[in-house]
C-alpha cells in the first residue's frame, strides 16, 4: 500500500496525521454499514511535507511568519501571499504524480471530482478550523486535478486559515494539509445536518438545513435554507427557506448559479418521508463516532450520500447525573461571580468547601435542582431565592418549570427530606429572629481572625502526607464556619430587612429600591474597605514623583525591593506591604485556589494605585466614607419623617428604623465569610506550594504549578507514594485550554438544551439594553469594557462593563461612576459594593462586554435596569 495516496477504505481514524481530519473521518465514514459515501482516495500529508522540505524559501518564509502577531495583519498578507505564489508555482514531483495517476485510471479519470483540503488540525473534537481552506467541485480531467491539488496545499496559507491558527496556539509549521480527491455526485438537494440542535444544544433535537442543488449555495450564505428539527423520529418544527438561487455543476466542469423558478422557491427541499430517513442516518453516523456530529449530505435520486462528518466543538458538555431520568441544572460559577473554568485542584476544594454534591462539566460546577423543582413547596423557595439572586436563572427555571413534561412532580405522599432538596442553593426566605446587636458582628470577626491565626501556626509545622490529611481536616473547620447558623442567620437578617424596607417604601412612598441608598458605606464591610485603603496607599505615594514615574514602568513583581532607592521608597514600600498583609491573598477568580494571589504578583494593584493617584484627592477615602454615610442617614430622616404624615405613620415609622438599623448594622458582614475562606485557601496553597517544590526535585513533576491539574486527594495519593503517571496532568492541561473557550450556561438540562432566561419589563426604550437594577440612580459616562483587571487604565467618571466582578474588582470601584457587568444578582458582591459607594449599577446583561463598546458614551439607569447608547 502506497503511504503518498491512500483510497479511503485505507483510512481510519488512527491516519489523522496523514490524511488530516476530513480524510479521517470519510476513511471512518465509508465502514459504516448502509452509509454511501462517494469514493475517492487523499493524496497524504507526506507529499505536502516533501515539497516542503525540498523548498528552502518557503520554509524561510514560515520562520518569519512564526515571529509575527494576530495585529500584523498587513505582514501576514503580504507573507502568506507569497506562500500560496510558491506552492502553487511548484511542479508535483514525478513519482507522486504517477501515484495519483494510477488511482484516478482506476476510478476513472473522465469523472467529475471534488478536489478537497484536510488539514490536521481540522475537524477535531476541540477545533473545528471549518472552512478554512478550500474546496473545488466538479473538476474534470487529469491535469486540472493535479493544478487545484496544489491549490488546496497553498489554501493552508490564506490570510484567514494563517490568524485562525494564531488565535488557537497552532504552529504553522506542525500544521500539514492532505488532499482528498472525491468522485462528485450532483445532488437534487444538499445541506447540512446536525444530531444535537445548535440554537439550543439539546442533544436530543436534531437539525437540518436544505436547499437545491450543490451544499455550496447554502454554506456560503446565498440561500434561506428549509430548517426542519427532528425529535425521536417526529418532526417537530418546520421552516420554509425562500431559495431564490442553487449552484448545480456544468458538463465541462466548475459550477453556475442558476435562479430557481419561482413557483419552486417555496416548496419544502425534501419530503417529510426523506426528513425522517436523513435524521436515521444522522443518528447512525453519531452512534458510531459516539459524539454530537456536524454531517453534509446530498441527495441523489432518491438516495442518501455523506460527503462528511465532523464533531461539533460548540456544544457545551452535559454534567454527568447519577440516573437516567430528567435533570435540570443551575451553574455554581453565576452565583459565585466566577464563570472562568476551576483548575482541578481548585475544583476539588471548593467542592469539599461547599454542602452537596456538585456536578463537574466543562471545568465548571453545576448545582441538580430537579428535586426542587418536582416539589411545589421548594421550587416556591427556589425561585424566589433566584428571583432576588439572578432573575435570568429564574426565568429560564420557570421556562422547563412550564413546558410541564420535563420533570416528574413528587407523588403527593412523597413528602422531601428536609436538607435533601436544595443542596448547593442558598436558601432566602426569613430566618430565626436574631438580636440587633452590632457587638454580634465584631464577635464573629473576631473568632474568624483567631481561627486564622491558629491554622497560620499549625500549618508551618506540617509537611507530607501529614500536611495534606491537615488541609483535609481544617477544611471541616472552614465548613462549619462558613454554614455556622449564627453567620447565616446575621446576612440573612440584613438581605431580608433590605426586601422588607424596598417593599414597603415602594408600597408606602412610592419610592423604589430605595435600601440602595441607605446601605452606603456601613461598618464591618471588609471589601469595601479594600477599596478605601488602596485610596489611602495612594495618599502615601501622591508626593513623591519619582515614585509615581518609576511605578509606571513596573514590569517586575520584586519591584518593591528596587522602589527604596527613590525618594519616598521606603515608605511606598510599608504601605503596600501594609495592604498585601492584610488583602494580598484576593484576586480575580479567587474561589479556585490555583490563581494568582495579589501576595505573588503585587504589579496586579500598581495600575489601581496609580489610577487612585491621578483621580482623587488627598484624604478621599475618609471623605468617600463620610459622604456615603451622610447621604444614607440623611435618605432616613426624610423617609421616616414622610412615614409619621401618614395614617398609622409613628408604627411605620418606628418599624422601619428597626428595619434600616438591622440592615446597616448587619449588611456589611455579608462579605466576612468569604473573605475568611480565602485567607484559609492562602495558606493552604502557600504550603501546597512548598510541598511541590519537594516534588519536583525528587523529579515527580516538572514544575509545581503542575499539582493545579490534580485533585486534593489525588495530591495526598502522589505525596505518600511519590509516584505519578505525568501523563493525567498533560491530558488536564489540554481539556483546561478547552474549557476557557467555552462560555458556561445558566441552565443546562441533561438533554444539553441551554435555556436562557429573559427580563420581562415594559415601558423601556426600543434599544434599552436590559439587565437586573441592583444600585439606583442615572449615571452618563464613558464606556470602559475591561475583562482583565491588570488592563483597567481608568479616568474620572468612567463606567466599569466586564463580565463579572468579584471582590478583587473592589479597588476599581474607587475611580468608577457606575457599573455593569454579564452576572450578578441582587445580592452579588459587585451589586452589594456598587450600593455601598453609592454607584449606579445594572447586572446579568447578556453579551454587556460585547453589545457595548469600548469608549462609547452611554447613560446607565440603575433604579430602573436598562443601559441606554447615547
Amino acid at each position: 500500500m502506497s503511504s503518498i495516496v491512500l483510497g479511503f477504505q485505507d483510512i481510519d481514524k488512527t491516519k489523522l496525521m496523514v490524511v488530516g481530519g476530513k480524510g479521517a473521518n470519510l476513511g471512518e465514514l465509508s465502514k459504516i454499514e448502509g452509509i454511501r459515501v462517494p469514493d475517492g482516495f487523499c493524496i497524504s500529508t507526506e507529499a505536502f511535507k516533501r515539497i516542503i522540505r525540498e523548498t528552502p524559501s518557503i520554509n524561510e518564509l514560515l520562520d518569519q511568519l512564526s515571529l509575527l502577531k494576530v495585529e500584523d495583519r498587513d505582514k501576514i498578507g503580504e507573507l502568506s501571499g507569497e506562500i500560496r505564489l510558491r506552492l502553487e508555482g511548484i511542479a508535483i514531483p514525478q513519482d507522486i504524480n504517477e501515484e495519483i495517476t494510477r488511482r484516478l485510471s482506476r476510478l476513472d479519470e473522465k469523472n467529475a471530482y471534488a478536489v478537497r483540503s484536510s488539514a490536521t488540525a481540522e475537524d477535531l473534537p476541540t477545533a473545528s478550523f471549518a472552512g478554512q481552506q478550500d474546496t473545488y467541485l466538479n473538476i474534470i480531467g487529469k491535469e486540472a486535478i493535479l493544478k487545484h491539488i496544489s491549490k488546496c496545499w497553498a489554501s493552508l496559507f490564506t490570510d484567514r486559515a494563517v490568524i485562525y491558527r494564531m488565535q488557537n496556539g497552532f504552529d504553522h509549521s506542525q500544521v500539514y494539509l492532505s488532499v482528498i480527491v472525491q468522485r462528485m455526485v450532483f445532488p437534487q438537494a444538499s445541506g447540512i445536518l446536525f444530531t444535537a440542535d445548535p440554537i439550543t444544544s439539546n442533544r436530543k433535537l436534531l437539525s437540518i438545513d436544505a436547499s437545491f442543488g450543490l451544499g455550496e449555495a447554502l454554506v456560503s450564505g446565498l440561500v434561506s435554507a428549509d430548517c426542519y428539527k427532528v425529535q425521536e423520529e417526529e418532526i417537530v418544527d418546520k421552516i420554509i427557506g425562500s431559495k431564490k438561487l442553487a449552484i448545480y455543476g456544468l458538463k465541462e466542469g466548475g459550477t453556475e448559479t442558476q435562479q430557481i423558478d419561482p413557483d419552486q422557491q417555496k416548496t419544502q427541499t425534501l419530503t417529510d418521508r426523506q426528513i425522517l430517513q436523513l435524521a436515521r442516518i444522522g443518528r447512525q453516523i453519531e452512534a458510531y463516532f459516539g459524539y454530537p456530529q456536524d454531517i453534509e449530505w446530498c441527495l441523489v435520486d432518491d438516495t442518501f450520500y455523506i460527503v462528511q462528518s465532523r464533531p461539533i466543538t460548540t456544544l457545551y458538555p452535559i454534567p454527568e447525573a447519577e440516573t437516567q431520568e430528567n435533570h435540570v441544572y443551575v451553574s455554581v460559577g453565576h452565583q459565585q461571580m466566577m464563570t472562568d473554568p476551576l483548575k482541578p485542584l481548585g475544583m476539588s476544594i471548593f467542592q469539599l468547601t461547599s454542602f452537596g454534591p456538585r456536578f463537574k462539566a466543562g471545568g465548571r460546577l453545576f448545582v441538580d435542582v430537579t428535586p426542587m423543582l418536582a416539589s411545589p413547596d421548594s421550587r416556591k423557595t427556589l425561585l424566589n431565592t433566584m428571583g432576588e439572586h439572578d432573575p435570568l436563572m429564574k426565568d429560564a427555571l420557570m421556562t422547563i418549570v412550564e413546558r410541564g413534561d420535563f420533570i416528574k412532580p413528587l407523588p403527593k405522599d412523597k413528602k422531601e427530606v428536609p436538607g435533601k432538596s436544595n443542596k448547593g442553593i442558598p436558601s432566602s426566605g426569613s430566618q430565626a429572629q436574631i438580636e440587633n446587636d452590632p457587638a454580634i458582628v465584631s464577635d464573629l470577626i473576631k473568632s474568624s481572625q483567631t481561627s486564622i491565626e491558629e491554622l497560620k501556626q499549625t500549618i508551618q509545622r506540617k509537611s507530607g502526607s501529614d500536611l495534606l490529611d491537615f488541609i483535609l481536616e481544617d477544611i471541616q473547620k472552614l465548613k462549619k464556619i462558613l454554614f455556622d447558623p449564627k453567620s447565616t442567620a446575621v446576612f440573612m437578617a440584613a438581605i431580608d430587612a433590605c426586601v422588607w424596607i424596598n417593599e414597603n417604601m415602594n408600597k408606602w412612598l412610592g419610592e423604589k429600591n430605595v435600601a440602595d441608598t441607605l446601605s452606603q458605606s456601613v461598618p464591618n464591610n471588609i471589601t469595601s474597605e479594600m477599596g478605601l485603603d488602596l485610596l489611602d496607599v495612594a495618599d502615601v505615594i501622591r508626593p513623591y514623583p519619582e515614585v509615581i514615574d518609576y511605578l509606571r514602568h513596573v514590569k517586575d513583581d520584586n519591584f518593591l525591593e528596587k522602589i527604596v532607592k527613590f525618594d519616598g521608597g521606603r515608605v511606598t514600600k510599608d504601605a503596600i506591604y501594609a495592604f498585601l498583609n492584610k488583602y494580598g491573598m484576593r484576586c480575580a477568580g479567587e474561589i479556585d485556589i490555583t490563581k494568582t494571589r495579589w501576595s505573588e504578583k503585587p504589579t496586579t494593584l500598581v495600575p489601581m494605585i496609580l489610577s487612585n493617584v491621578k483621580n482623587n484627592e488627598p484624604n478621599a477615602s475618609n471623605r468617600k466614607f463620610e459622604q456615603g454615610r451622610r447621604i444614607a442617614l440623611e435618605k432616613e430622616q426624610e423617609l421616616l419623617n414622610r412615614l409619621r404624615q401618614l395614617p398609622d405613620g409613628e408604627q411605620k415609622a418606628k418599624e422601619t428604623k428597626r428595619m434600616i438599623d438591622l440592615m446597616r448594622n448587619f449588611i456589611g458582614y455579608r462579605e466576612y465569610p468569604k473573605y475568611g475562606m480565602v485567607n484559609r485557601y492562602n495558606l493552604y496553597k502557600k504550603a501546597l506550594l512548598k510541598e511541590a517544590e519537594q516534588l519536583v526535585q525528587e523529579g515527580v513533576i516538572h514544575e509545581k504549578e503542575d499539582i493545579y491539574y490534580l485533585t486534593l486527594e489525588e495530591l495526598r495519593e502522589v505525596v505518600g507514594t511519590n509516584k505519578l503517571d505525568y501523563q493525567i496532568v498533560s491530558i488536564r492541561k489540554d481539556e483546561y485550554k478547552l474549557y476557557e473557550k467555552l462560555t458556561p450556561p445558566r441552565v443546562i438540562t441533561s438533554d444539553g438544551e441551554i435555556i436562557t432566561g429573559a427580563y420581562k419589563r415594559e415601558n423601556l426604550p426600543s434599544d434599552a439594553i436590559v439587565g437586573l437594577p441592583v444600585s439606583s440612580g442615572v449615571i452618563e459616562g464613558r464606556a470602559r469594557v475591561i475583562l482583565n483587571m491588570e488592563d483597567a487604565d481608568l479616568e474620572e467618571g468612567d463606567i466599569l462593563v466586564t463580565t463579572f466582578t468579584d471582590p478583587s474588582w473592589t479597588p476599581l470601584f474607587v475611580s468608577i461612576k457606575g457599573l455593569v457587568t454579564e452576572v450578578g444578582g441582587l445580592m452579588t458582591h459587585g451589586a452589594v459594593i456598587a450600593r455601598e459607594y453609592g454607584l449606579p449599577a445594572v447586572v446579568g446583561v447578556e453579551n454587556a462586554t460585547k453589545r457595548i463598546k469600548e469608549g462609547q458614551r452611554i447613560r446607565v439607569h440603575g433604579t430602573e435596569g436598562y443601559i441606554e447608547l447615547l
